[in-house]
């Protein structure tokens, strides 16, 4: 069975309000951001999506989650 999709992990990291009515990312990718996520957390995150990401390595799951947070406007620090 699959795990949930990684911006269910980013927006439960940052949080974001998740249920009934859940919060979107930035309406402005890349200029605005809704919150900061770290280094750590984006591992954690990895750890848990790596078998059903398409990658062999921690490092390479972090960078495409990475790029999902800053695609949803999430500032990655740390």
């Amino acid at each position: 069975m699959k795990q949930p999709p990684v911006s269910f992990f980013l927006k439960k990291a940052v949080g974001l309000k998740i249920g009934k009515k859940p919060a979107s990312g930035s309406k402005t990718p890349g200029r605005g951001f809704v919150g900061k996520i770290t280094k750590a957390q984006v591992r954690e995150i990895a750890e848990k999506k790596i078998v059903d990401l398409n990658c062999s390595s921690i490092e390479s799951a972090m960078s495409m989650i990475e790029g999902s947070a800053r695609a949803m406007g999430l500032e990655v620090v740390g």
